[in-house]
């Protein structure tokens, strides 16, 4: 029990005698030349430091597990020739009083067990489905970007389809 003692009053001791971490000290001369230091300066003002930002660098092991993981994509990927938004047709413009688009999807060969065909939106997802078509709601009037891909049953995209643009007309309140 002694010892105990004297462990715990050695690094009491310990830390009484560690100075500030952290302290940094700003002084100006007489010709305007600043200095910094760690310590106490006469006519020196204490100065907050802002946290470092530090970055830490994956494992190699992550990093192998990345490139096992754009393997498996790989193969799965590599088992669709293609996929593909067969409407609306690229280049295509119709009305849409409701803005709702039907996309319709398709690949060769079809969707395997598991996989769906997701529908991006001028770049941002919109939705997602095991059947072939896809309704997307309240899309704004004008010219848009569309593509299809094929994803796995972790969410990621395994097949990228080619991007199609058309352009949807709605009715105007000023009209």
């Amino acid at each position: 029990m002694n010892a105990m003692h004297g462990i715990a009053a050695a690094m009491l001791l310990a830390t009484l005698t560690t100075p500030a971490i952290g302290e940094v000290y700003r002084h100006v001369d007489a010709q305007g030349n600043v200095t910094f230091s760690d310590e106490p300066m006469d006519g020196g003002e204490a100065i907050k430091v802002k946290p470092v930002t530090t970055v830490t660098l994956p494992k190699p092991q992550t990093v192998e597990e990345t490139d096992k993981l754009r393997e498996e994509v790989k193969r799965e990927g590599a088992v669709y020739d293609s996929v593909s938004i067969v409407s609306p047709q690229n280049g295509q413009a119709f009305n849409s009083g409701s803005g709702d688009v039907r996309f319709e999807v398709t690949s060769n060969p079809e969707l395997q067990s598991g996989h769906k065909y997701e529908v991006t939106l001028d770049g941002q997802p919109v939705g997602q489905s095991t059947s072939s078509s896809i309704v997307v709601n309240n899309v704004y009037r004008g010219t848009h970007e569309a593509r299809a891909y094929i994803i796995d049953e972790k969410g990621v995209q395994v097949k990228a389809g080619s991007s199609i643009s058309f352009t949807v007309h709605r009715p105007s309140v000023l009209r």
